[in-house]
């Protein structure tokens, strides 16, 4: 089980059991309270119970592949490049386009949540925090969350 919490458009708080860690999409940065500090750009990590994967875009930001309990969470905000090295059960962004290419069972609509869920034809919930039991909790259909 883990949560997901959002205090600004660029950020992406996960939370399990044994740690926190902050997701910022504008400065590809992870924080953890590691000893190491934030942690910056692409690579494999794993942080208490959440195995991470920083895939590098061309334009030198990084998207983030999050597996917790067998659950993907990808963190790309309004990125729209390497698709095709996601499998997303969980999206977090604010591209249309990536959520019609990677079909999450789950979006939290980061930037403009009118515009995504006017494209999508879909309506969208607010949370403050959004609790992920497993896999089979996740709608059947694609839902659109708003964390605020």
């Amino acid at each position: 089980m883990f949560e997901l919490e959002s205090k600004n458009p660029d950020e992406v708080i996960v939370s399990t059991k044994k740690t926190t860690i902050k997701f910022n999409i504008a400065d590809s940065t992870i924080e953890a309270n590691l000893a190491v500090g934030k942690i910056e750009g692409p690579g494999e990590f794993e942080i208490g119970d959440a195995t991470i994967r920083g895939i590098a875009t061309k334009n030198g930001k990084t998207i983030y592949d999050v597996e917790v309990g067998g659950i993907h969470t990808a963190i790309i905000g309004d990125i729209e490049e390497n698709m095709d090295d996601y499998v997303a059960d969980i999206l977090c962004t604010s591209s249309v386009r990536a959520v019609r290419e990677l079909e999450p069972k789950l979006i939290v609509a980061m930037g403009n949540v009118d515009g995504m869920v006017s494209d999508l034809k879909l309506s969208a919930r607010t949370e403050k925090k959004l609790k992920i039991k497993n896999l089979d909790s996740l709608p059947a259909s694609k839902e659109v969350v708003v964390l605020n």
